[in-house]
């Protein structure tokens, strides 16, 4: 398969960003031109439009989710674990995708959405098939809080400070339930 142009990875890297750090209204192609250091034509070159844009965004959040899923699968102990020790924020590709994509999914951007119920429904399955449906679910809340309490408490990193023994807690509750 043919490398992607350096260009284009720096748009999709441009918007992810700006979506991030300023939110989606603010996130125009003329800002993410200028943030990826191309011209608008440039920009243009690659992406029609904001549509093709958020396109590639849900097309590479979608490729992190099924890496990140089989890494699920795998996990030596156990999907649920996984899925607790890996919610919280580590700047990685997945997490970067993910918050971008939740700015999109703010102001009921449908296909968005779609996606994302997609994927969750996804980590589910692989949680349910570890531990059963009902403690897949409390599992999925559980890792969902981490993430989210992080970002509120500080945004991107900032929010992890203790929170690495709250995943040491989380996983005796998963170990209790278990049994």
């Amino acid at each position: 398969m043919p490398r992607k142009p350096v260009a284009r990875d720096a748009v999709l890297d441009a918007y992810e960003s700006l979506l991030i750090e300023v939110g989606e209204r603010a996130a125009t192609l003329d800002a993410v031109a200028k943030r990826a250091g191309v011209s608008k034509g440039g920009l243009l070159y690659h992406f029609p439009n904001k549509e093709a844009l958020i396109s590639a965004l849900l097309e590479r959040l979608d490729e992190l989710a099924q890496e990140d899923i089989e890494q699920m699968k795998a996990a030596s102990d156990g999907a649920a674990a996984y899925f607790i020790r890996s919610s919280l924020w580590a700047d990685t590709p997945m997490d970067r995708a993910f918050v971008a994509a939740t700015r999109l999914a703010e102001v009921a951007h449908e296909e968005t959405r779609r996606r994302f119920a997609g994927i969750q429904q996804q980590w589910l399955d692989v949680l349910a098939e570890d531990v059963g449906p009902e403690i897949a679910k409390a599992v999925s809340y559980m890792g969902d809080g981490l993430y989210f309490n992080a970002m509120f408490e500080g945004g991107q990193g900032a929010g992890n400070a203790g929170r690495e023994a709250d995943v040491e807690i989380l996983l005796g509750v998963l170990d209790r339930l278990r049994k």
